[in-house]
């Protein structure tokens, strides 16, 4: 078993804050995703899960263990890092065999531990091969096949993806989602890749500046944000953020006015939706403004208008065609909209 919880962990040097009052249970075989941008506390507090880096306050647990003190060795943990940490002068058979040896596996266990490992990562063409003469997606896999071969309670990675190029991110996170369903491990990831955290995880942390924002499952994060630093980090594009005041359920600011808003919040707030909850409108849309680009996606197409100030993205059909400056009507249900608090942020509940 391979529960892992937090309780009141932070890292301080001196007095920057890296993690503050960290608190979390992760349940056995949960995907976990810790997800923010750089600087936010993700990766540190990865590494004081592993035991590369000492916690200032709290307690981490692995199973019935607390391991503050404990070295990365006695964990029972894998990690797998952006930077793929291959020996170059080892084959790949040799580089996935390694843990075992420093471990003091049994010799007449190794080759069928190597090769099963090998098989789920699809290496087992390249076993006799060395790290330079691998691409970069087959040198993450052979970090991978290292870390499993150990056959750990846990698994922490590191924003493993970030070094390939697009497709083989694509291919190498449907690797490794096949590998969690599989090995049926605990695991904690950790990017900056929103599409990453959605489409990997169990649930998502989201941070910034050491602090926890949000828990929840992806659907639940994208569909009901805590607050605006979440609605602008989590969907692609971002959800719309539109500065006005609401009185009476209505809605309004320059460019754009939505009645019937299911809010009792009253004064200055701020406004939120997703591209694709907005329609064309053929006459009174809710947002009527100037078009600033187009952008074909092949799925779909992308329009950008300036309201109120700000940039918002409206997704429409594939075949939609007009050019920059024609002015755009737009629909945004009332159901579809999200209010903030315009000082804290934070979400207003209906």
């Amino acid at each position: 078993m391979a529960q892992i919880r937090l309780k009141n962990v932070s890292k301080r040097w001196n007095k920057f804050i890296g993690v503050d009052n960290f608190n979390l249970d992760i349940a056995d075989q949960e995907f976990l995703v810790l997800l923010g941008p750089s600087g936010c506390g993700k990766t540190t507090t990865m590494r004081m899960i592993a035991g590369l880096e000492d916690i200032t306050e709290g307690e981490i647990w692995i199973g019935d263990r607390m391991v503050n003190k404990l070295e990365p060795k006695d964990r029972d943990i894998s990690m797998v890092f952006q930077s793929y940490g291959l020996y170059p002068n080892m084959t790949v058979y040799e580089n996935i065999r390694f843990p075992l040896k420093v471990r003091k596996v049994p010799k007449e266990q190794h080759h069928e531990r190597v090769m099963a490992a090998s098989k789920m990562v699809e290496l087992d063409d390249f076993l006799e091969r060395r790290p330079a003469a691998l691409s970069g997606g087959q040198r993450q896999r052979v970090a991978l096949a290292r870390a499993i071969v150990r056959e750990p309670n846990a698994f922490l990675m590191d924003e493993p993806l970030s070094n390939l190029d697009a497709k083989l991110r694509v291919s190498t996170r449907a690797q490794i989602k096949n590998l969690h369903h599989t090995l049926k491990r605990t695991t904690v990831y950790v990017t900056h890749d929103q599409i990453e955290a959605m489409t990997l995880a169990d649930r998502v942390v989201v941070m910034n500046k050491g602090v926890v924002q949000q828990v929840g499952t992806p659907m639940e994060i994208y569909d009901r944000p805590a607050n605006t630093f979440v609605a602008s980090f989590i969907g692609s594009p971002a959800m719309n953020l539109v500065s006005g005041s609401i009185e009476n359920g209505v809605f309004s600011s320059d460019g754009i006015r939505i009645e019937g808003l299911p809010h009792r919040a009253s004064g200055a707030v701020t406004l939120g939706f997703r591209a694709e909850d907005a329609t064309l409108a053929e006459a009174n849309g809710q947002i009527e403004a100037p078009i600033y680009t187009v952008e074909l996606l092949g799925e779909a197409t992308m329009l950008s208008m300036r309201v109120a100030g700000e940039l918002v993205s409206i997704k429409v059909g594939k075949d939609y065609r007009a050019e920059i400056g024609e002015l755009a009507r737009i629909a945004i249900p009332a159901s579809a909209c999200h209010i903030f608090d315009q000082s804290t942020g934070a979400r207003i509940e209906a």
